[in-house]
Parts: structure tokens; C-alpha cells; sequence
């Protein structure tokens, strides 16, 4: 054998008394078929069978594995992001004259993604009040192909009747689908309510370091389940198994994570109700909360991630005095090691029900860090808050 054909051939390496803890990372693109008839065969193979590297590796199927033990479902396919996930699900499952009702609480890109892409398919997209059963149900006096659900909203927390919106969508035929990500598998599992699709973003709480982007879908119905894989397949989409081996990596904290995040997520709301700046907390585990007793009865826990709404006179200066900030960063996403905080303007995500509150809600991420850092960091900003009121004041008159 040449040089230059040794250096592209396989060595053999013997596999024997090798068994690490970490899921190997396989990549690849093509697949090596033993002889002609295998690859002339090759899309006879069953659907966890390996064909080309777009329909995933041994890496792939790990993870994939990992996620429907964990939503007790019976598939999980994978996508490059959470939004690629919510649009693969609902791209699979509507069509042409379909109608979707959507919660005004939804993630905004999905809002975007339904104004700007699903209208153009013909496919008619309804926002409703999450949290209004009777309006839902008489939405469902119309044929409805898909009920989405998020629960909670992503930025304004309401809790939705998962169960109950089940009972009315399975009574007119509709299926339903629903974004998981705020409370991952460990503390909610849609599919055992009798949620048909649930999507979660990887790139929160699961992979849980910031720096991957991944979504999973996950159903009950083994038919459903193939004809996601085939779609996502026919649509050229995959995830990286490096990726993939992160996410795994990810899973094995997970829970220790969450559960601190959750816990220092609790304090720092309850501290935040103490703020005379503060108009009110929206987080589902907190008494008070709208949603509190739906919170209690169906999930296990919560996340660490919630909002909260200045007063009318401190919410002018919130821009400027977030900078005042020291350790948690201002920035999207959650459910990381490290704290972030979002400011987000609601109104124009809203449609079914027009937002009567402060132009910001402020999101924030409770990360790994210790409560007392996070509640002297949160200080810094209601004192730079404070300090920008009375200055606007004395420049006033």
C-alpha cells in the first residue's frame, strides 16, 4: 500500500474492555455500506438504522433516546434550535386550509414565524388568552387542526390548563401541541396529560452552559413520531452530533442545577416583592400568582426563570440604570449557569388580549450563583434606579 492511500485507510482497533461513561461523539457524513446490495438496499432499513449522516449517528441516537425516557414518549427527533423544533412540528402537521390556535403568551418568534410563514401556506392562525377556557372553547366550534400551548408563557408566566385544554382540543379533533421548555421533563411531562407533540429548547436547561443551540420534539404516536423523522429529514435538518454529546453532558447535571436555580429562583422573587419599585412578581410557584394553583397541582417544580414589572414612575429609567448591573449579564436565553435579565416591551405581542401593564416586563434568569451576590447585584439597579428618579426630578424643576 502507497503513502497517500495509507494515510486515507481505516486501521482496526480493537473495542474490547473499552467502556467509557461519556456517550461517544460519532460524526459522519457518509455511511460505509459492507457491500453493493446493502447500499442498493439501504432504504429498506428501519428507521433507527443508519443510511447517510443527516439521519443521525449512534451519538444522535443516545440523546434522542435520553429525551423519551425522560417525556415518556415512545420517539424524539432533534433539531439545530427550540425555534426549529416548533416550526418542524407544526410545519408536519398543517397544511394548506388548516387552522392553528396559538397562546398570546407564545415565544415571539413563533408568533412571528405563524404571521410571516404559516399565512402564506393558507393556513389560518388564531391568538387566544391563555388562560380563558370559555374562549378557547368556542374557538374550537371551528375546525382546528393543531391547539398550541405554552405553559408558562415564556415572558409573562401565565400558567395554562394543560388537562383541560387536552379535554376540549381531543372533543373537536384537534391535536395539541406544547412548548416544555420553562419546566423541562423534570418538573412537567405534557404527554402524560395527553399532549400529542411537546418541543423543548435544548439550549436551555438541558445542555445548561450557553453555548448550544438544539431543539427535540417528542410524541406518543409511533406514526407521528416517523412521519416528524421523515419531514425533518426531507427538510435537510440536523443537529451536530458534538452537539448532541454536549447536551448529554448537560443532562447529567440537569437536576442538580434546576433544583438550585429553582430554590435561589424563589428567593429572589420573594425578595423582589419587598422592592418599592417593583409593581409585581409573575412566577407560577410564588401564593399569589394567577396561575400558582394550576403550578401546584400539575408540575413538580419550577424553573428559574420568572418576571417582574417596576412601577409606572421607576419604568422610564429601566434602560439605563439595567447598566448598573455587575454580574448578571443583560441578555436572551435561560436557564444557564450564569444569571442573565431580558427586558421585554409586551404590547405588541399581544393581540387576543391587549397588555395594560408597563411598557418592560424584566425577565430574569437565575444561574448558579449565590443568592446574596444576586440580590446586591439586583440592588445596584433599583439604587441606580432611585438615583436617575430624583435626578429627573430636581432636572424637572
Amino acid at each position: 500500500m502507497r503513502d497517500e492511500t495509507r494515510c486515507v485507510s481505516r486501521v482496526e482497533v480493537s473495542l474490547k474492555g473499552f467502556d467509557t461513561l461519556a456517550v461517544p461523539v460519532f460524526r459522519a457524513s457518509t455511511i460505509r455500506y459492507a457491500d453493493a446490495q446493502s447500499f442498493a438496499t439501504r432504504f429498506e432499513r428501519g428507521p433507527d438504522d443508519y443510511v447517510y449522516g443527516l439521519y443521525g449517528t449512534p451519538t444522535h441516537r443516545y440523546l434522542e433516546q435520553k429525551i423519551t425516557q425522560m417525556e415518556a414518549g415512545t420517539r424524539t427527533v432533534l433539531t439545530p434550535s427550540g425555534q426549529a423544533a416548533i416550526t418542524c412540528a407544526m410545519l408536519c402537521v398543517l397544511g394548506t386550509g388548516d387552522r392553528v390556535l396559538i397562546p398570546d403568551s407564545a415565544y415571539g418568534p413563533v408568533r412571528d414565524f405563524a404571521d410571516r410563514e404559516l399565512s402564506k401556506l393558507g393556513i389560518a392562525v388564531i391568538y387566544y388568552d391563555p388562560c380563558d377556557m370559555a374562549a378557547l372553547t368556542r374557538e374550537l366550534e371551528t375546525p382546528t387542526r393543531l391547539v398550541w400551548v405554552e405553559t408558562p408563557g415564556s415572558v409573562t408566566m401565565e400558567v395554562q390548563d394543560v388537562p383541560a385544554i387536552v379535554a376540549i382540543a381531543r372533543a373537536c379533533g384537534a391535536l395539541v401541541g406544547c412548548d416544555n421548555t420553562w419546566a423541562s421533563p423534570l418538573n412537567f411531562k405534557p404527554l402524560v396529560h395527553g399532549v400529542d407533540i411537546v418541543v423543548e429548547a435544548l439550549s436551555k436547561h438541558f445542555s445548561g452552559h450557553s453555548d448550544v443551540l438544539m431543539g427535540s420534539i417528542t410524541v406518543c404516536d409511533e406514526k407521528l413520531g416517523l412521519e416528524l423523522k421523515s419531514f425533518i429529514g426531507r427538510m435537510g435538518i440536523n443537529a451536530s452530533p458534538d452537539d448532541c454529546a454536549l447536551v448529554m453532558r448537560g443532562i447529567e447535571t440537569m437536576a442538580v442545577r434546576l433544583k438550585h436555580a429553582s430554590a435561589n429562583g424563589i428567593k429572589i422573587a420573594q425578595w423582589l416583592t419587598e422592592q418599592p419599585a417593583v409593581a409585581r412578581v409573575l412566577h407560577p410557584a410564588l401564593p399569589g400568582d394567577p396561575g400558582h394553583h394550576i403550578w401546584q397541582r400539575d408540575f413538580s417544580g419550577a424553573a428559574g426563570v420568572f418576571s417582574f414589572e417596576l412601577d409606572s414612575c421607576s419604568s422610564a429609567n429601566v434602560l439605563a440604570a439595567l447598566d448598573a448591573l455587575e454580574l448578571i449579564s443583560i441578555g436572551a436565553s435561560w436557564g444557564g449557569t450564569k444569571s442573565l435579565l431580558a427586558p421585554v416591551s409586551v404590547k405588541a405581542l399581544r393581540s387576543a388580549r391587549p397588555w395594560t401593564g408597563t411598557e418592560f416586563l424584566l425577565r430574569l434568569s437565575v444561574g448558579m450563583e449565590a443568592f446574596d451576590d444576586l440580590s446586591d447585584d439586583l440592588a445596584r439597579f433599583f439604587a441606580a434606579l432611585k438615583l436617575r428618579a430624583v435626578t429627573g426630578a430636581v432636572s424637572a424643576a
